[in-house]
């Protein structure tokens, strides 16, 4: 069965859709390699970089429109954690004043910092660390 949209062929919306996500992706975490690969970064430090640049995006508003375009592509990565902590900044230091300087980021973020805490929680459980 081929569906039809309105404007379009749906499966060719889809695939844009997911091409640009993969593209978006797959550029950020080529950054992330080559940063490992070309400098004496440990991944420690470049994953905080990859948080830390985008919360700055975000909070200038350049991470906006790639988000808008690249959908996953962009909020995944962690890239996009840094993006979502600023917006929530943003939006909470807006309505709750100075206050949402603490509340916004834990908020927007919460469901990434749960996912976080539980399944580092169920590895534990499960996996057995080796001395070097």
């Amino acid at each position: 069965m081929h569906l039809k949209a309105q404007g379009g062929d749906v499966n060719m919306e889809l695939f844009l859709l997911l091409l640009k996500a993969f593209l978006v992706g797959g550029l950020i975490c080529t950054v992330g390699q080559l940063l490992v690969d070309l400098t004496k970064l440990t991944p420690a430090k470049i994953l905080v970089l990859f948080v830390v640049v985008g919360v700055f995006l975000g909070a200038v508003g350049l991470y906006e429109p790639l988000v808008k375009w690249a959908g996953s592509g962009a909020t995944l990565p962690l890239t996009g954690f840094g993006y979502s902590l600023a917006k929530g900044t943003k939006e909470a230091v807006g309505e709750k004043g100075l206050l949402g300087v603490l509340e916004g980021p834990l908020s927007s973020a919460s469901v990434g910092i749960t996912a976080a805490v539980v399944f580092g929680l169920v590895v534990s459980l499960f996996a057995r660390p080796k001395e070097k």
